[in-house]
C-alpha cells in the first residue's frame, strides 16, 4: 500500500503529539502541548472544510503508513501570519558610514526588527519520525503542501515562506540567541522557544530591542550562524529550494536561521503540475515517471507518490493507488513530476507501456 499524505483529523492527536515530543527545541510551530494541539487539529479540520475565515486557517497534514496504520510525519501551512498577533523576523540590511575628510568608508551589516511577512502563508511544522526518514517519505510530505497551494492558489494571496531551524550546538543552545536574544530576554534559548506559541507572543514586542543591531557587535559564532541551517533541517531546505523557495533578506529572531520565500506562481507545483483524468483499468498506457498525485477537493485532500505520468491528459494508476486517493476511474487529479524539470505529462500512448491490474 502506498504511503499517504492526508488532511489531519482530531483523532490524530496522540500520534501528532508523539511527533512533536520527538522534534525537540527550535520547532516553535510544533509543540507537545495537548490542549494547544487539540485546538490546532480542530482548526485544521475547519480550515480544510473552509468554515473559518481565510486568514485564520491552519492546514495540518499527516503522513500515514497505511500498511501499519501509523502516523509517520506531520507538516502544515498557516494561511496568513501576523494578522491576529504580530509576526517578527529580522531583516538584514546595510548601513554605510563614511567620513570623506578621513578617507574612511565602512559598510555595516544591520538587523532590523520587521513585520514584513505579515499576511504571507507559512510552510511550517515539518517533522518526520526517524523510522520514516527513507524511501522518499520526506519529499512526499514536504512537496504535498505545494501541491495543495497549486490546487488552491486563491487561498494564498501574499506568497509563501518557510523559517528554517538555525544553528544549534550539541546541547541545543543557539549561538545567535546567546549573542542577541539572551541580552534582552534574560532567559535561555529553550525557555524563550517554549514561550513562543500562538496567543502568547506579546512578550517578544515587550522585550526585543527597539533599534537596529549592528552585527559587528555580535560574537564570531553568532555572526557565522546568521542565515545558516541546522544540520537536521538541511534536507528540508533542499526540498523547498527544489520547489522554488529561496533565501532572502530575512532570518529568524531566535536562532538566526534563514527564511525561504516564493510567490505562489513561482512554486514548481504551480508551474509544472497538470490535471489528468484517472484511467479505467487497462484503459491507458503507463510509464515509469515518478510523480505526486493529489485529489482536488480541499475537504478531503490526499497525496501519494506513484510511478505514472499523464499521457494525453489521462493517467493510469494502480488499484491500490486509486484506493489510497479514494478516487474512481473518470475522476480528475493533479499530477506533478517528482524530479524538478522532468515533464510529468507526455503526448501519445507510445510513450508508456501497457497498464495492467495484475
Amino acid at each position: 500500500m502506498p504511503m499517504l499524505v492526508r488532511a489531519a483529523r482530531p483523532s490524530d492527536l496522540d500520534a501528532v503529539l508523539q511527533l512533536a515530543a520527538c522534534a525537540g527545541p527550535g520547532m516553535t510551530t510544533l509543540k507537545a502541548d495537548r490542549q494547544a494541539m487539540a485546538e490546532r487539529l480542530a482548526l485544521s479540520q475547519a480550515s480544510f472544510a473552509q468554515t473559518v475565515a481565510l486568514e485564520q486557517r491552519d492546514y495540518v497534514f499527516v503522513l500515514e503508513d497505511q500498511a501499519l496504520g501509523r502516523i509517520g510525519g506531520v507538516a502544515a501551512i498557516k494561511a496568513a501570519v501576523g494578522l491576529d498577533e504580530p509576526f517578527y523576523n529580522y531583516r538584514l540590511g546595510t548601513l554605510v558610514h563614511s567620513a570623506a575628510a578621513a578617507d574612511v568608508y565602512v559598510r555595516h551589516e544591520v538587523l532590523y526588527l520587521s513585520h514584513d511577512l505579515t499576511g504571507s502563508a507559512e510552510l511550517c511544522s515539518l517533522f518526520l519520525h526517524p523510522d520514516y526518514r527513507r524511501g522518499g517519505n520526506g519529499r512526499l510530505l514536504s512537496k504535498s503542501r505545494c501541491m495543495f497551494i497549486a490546487q488552491h492558489p486563491h487561498l494564498f494571496t501574499r506568497g509563501v515562506f518557510a523559517e528554517m531551524r538555525g544553528v544549534q550546538d550539541a546541547g541545543g543552545g543557539s549561538p545567535f540567541w546567546e549573542s542577541v536574544g539572551r541580552k534582552f530576554f534574560g532567559m535561555d534559548f529553550a525557555r524563550a522557544d517554549d514561550l513562543c506559541r500562538p496567543g502568547a507572543k506579546g512578550y517578544i514586542a515587550e522585550l526585543m530591542p527597539r533599534y537596529p543591531i549592528y552585527t559587528c557587535f555580535l560574537s564570531d559564532a553568532a555572526r557565522a550562524a546568521i542565515g545558516q541551517t541546522h544540520v537536521d533541517t538541511a534536507p528540508a531546505r533542499r526540498l523547498l529550494e527544489q520547489e522554488g523557495l529561496r533565501a532572502g533578506a530575512y532570518i529568524d529572531i531566535f536562532d538566526g536561521g534563514p527564511v525561504l520565500q516564493a510567490t505562489t506562481h513561482e512554486l514548481r507545483a504551480t508551474r509544472e503540475s497538470v490535471v489528468a483524468t484517472v484511467a479505467a483499468a487497462g484503459g491507458a498506457a503507463r510509464n515509469d515517471c515518478q510523480s505526486l498525485a493529489c485529489t482536488m477537493a480541499p475537504d478531503d485532500f490526499r497525496v501519494i507518490a506513484c510511478t505514472a505520468a499523464a499521457i494525453d491528459g489521462v493517467i493510469a494508476i494502480t488499484p491500490a493507488e486509486r484506493r489510497a486517493l479514494q478516487c474512481d476511474a473518470g475522476r480528475t487529479i493533479r499530477v506533478l513530476g517528482m524530479t524538478p524539470g522532468r515533464p510529468v505529462h507526455q503526448i501519445g500512448a507510445a510513450a508508456g507501456k501497457a497498464y495492467s491490474t495484475a
